[in-house]
């Protein structure tokens, strides 16, 4: 098909270029221009590549002989099969090259849905919408990308935010092909600072009267297998459920936990790089009525070097500091720099090698960090913060000396 000179647009009413999106890897020119042929007004079909490997970009250009063709094209086939396939056209309006905004098409409300059942497709996701919400744009199903089999989650996409609200109330538990539904708020790609929403018809804010504490960047992980993450703060009326319903956006799941009264979770994933999507996508968002902070969980290579996490100095102006890379609010304190202490790497510290730090250690009951006899690993266990605290004190028992401390009582010396 030779190429038909450029149309230049300057304003809206002439454009005729439609943008075509979520392209599947298989879907060339040819294809594409088979599904338009047919409007005998169809006048040139461009892919977009990737310089460097020359793959498809996963979108494209169609560009018509008139505005009005385009518009009927957008308007009939936009949320349509597509021809051999299970996935929908997504069509808009390609955006100006001249410099000039197009109009913006309107804010769109998107849902999370999960459980979805192996057999759904983007058109069944849609259909399922649609017949009660007429402003559905379009639904996603999001797949593996080496096996192309369904992770059991998608999106679907609203212009109207009304329906979209009714939607998460009426449509959670109904059925999409042989599964119940479960349905909550999308998280937006850049949620930095911004508020979550969670769970049928549960909006939730922020809460009012004080500004919010300036969050704190998430510590870069030292072991690359870690895929546990751990989230603070957490509002204590969150349920594991509706935790898993916004942790599974970002990949497979291998648990979720919300310990007892901790005002914290833990989730693992079944791969790193979901790990690390969550982290930065839910650092500092709100779930519940709380501002969350998330950090990387304790995996069984941290474990072995307690010495690397004591010397790793605190900043006294964050938030709510982690204890032991878990933050736990009513165990957590500023560390004064004055207590900054590098352990020589030539040797392992023991109490012994601390002058006056035995009387210390025998009050607190500890003993010498790396003689403790081997625990067998169970990420579901909370750390046991006494001994994290007295194996601390053996080691910086003089530095402390004359300076307030948090220390149970009951584990010091009684005085006559």
């Amino acid at each position: 098909m030779a190429a038909a000179p450029y149309h230049q647009p300057t304003s809206l009413e002439e454009v005729r270029t439609l943008w075509i999106g979520d392209l599947q890897y298989w879907a060339d020119e040819n294809y594409l221009y088979n599904c338009f042929a047919h409007t005998g007004e169809l006048q040139s079909v461009k892919i977009i590549r990737n310089k460097l490997t020359s793959l498809p970009e996963g979108y494209g250009f169609i560009e018509f002989i008139s505005h009005e063709v385009a518009e009927k094209v957008l308007q009939t086939y936009n949320g349509t099969q597509m021809p051999g396939t299970e996935h929908t056209f997504r069509l808009n309006w390609a955006s100006f090259s001249s410099g000039e905004r197009r109009p913006d098409a309107g804010p769109d409300h998107s849902i999370f849905v999960g459980d979805l059942a192996p057999d759904v497709t983007d058109y069944l996701l849609q259909e399922t919408f649609r017949v009660s919400y007429p402003s559905v744009k379009g639904a996603k199903v999001v797949t593996d990308p080496n096996t192309g089999r369904s992770k059991g989650y998608g999106f679907v996409k609203f212009a109207d935010e009304n329906e979209k609200n009714r939607a998460m109330t009426e449509m959670n538990g109904m059925y999409c092909s042989t599964r119940p539904m479960r349905i909550s708020a999308a998280i937006p790609k850049k949620t930095t600072g911004s508020q979550l929403q969670y769970g049928a018809a549960k909006a939730m804010y922020p809460a009012a009267g004080y500004a919010v504490p300036q969050v704190q960047p998430v510590l870069p992980d030292s072991d690359p297998t870690n895929t546990t993450i751990f989230i603070g703060n957490l509002d204590q009326n969150v349920t594991e459920d509706e935790l898993r319903q916004i942790c599974v956006q970002f990949g497979e799941l291998i648990y979720v936990k919300i310990p007892a009264n901790k005002a914290c979770g833990f989730v693992q994933y079944a791969s790193r790089a979901s790990a690390e999507e969550a982290v930065q996508r839910l650092h500092g968002t709100t779930i519940g009525q709380q501002v969350v902070r998330l950090s990387w969980g304790r995996s069984p290579a941290s474990k072995q070097d307690q010495s690397a996490v004591w010397s790793q100095q605190a900043d006294p102006n964050q938030w709510a500091s982690a204890y032991y890379g878990y933050g736990y609010d009513a165990y957590g304190y500023a560390q004064d720099p004055s207590y900054a202490y590098n352990s020589y790497a030539g040797y392992t510290q023991y109490p012994q090698q601390v002058e006056g730090a035995t009387d210390m250690a025998s009050a607190a009951g500890s003993h010498a960090p790396g003689m403790e006899k081997e625990e067998v690993y169970d990420p579901m266990n909370l750390p046991d913060v006494d001994k994290l605290n007295a194996s601390y004190i053996a080691v910086h028992g003089r530095a402390m000396l004359g300076r307030s401390l948090w220390l149970r009582t009951s584990s010091l010396p009684q005085s006559a």
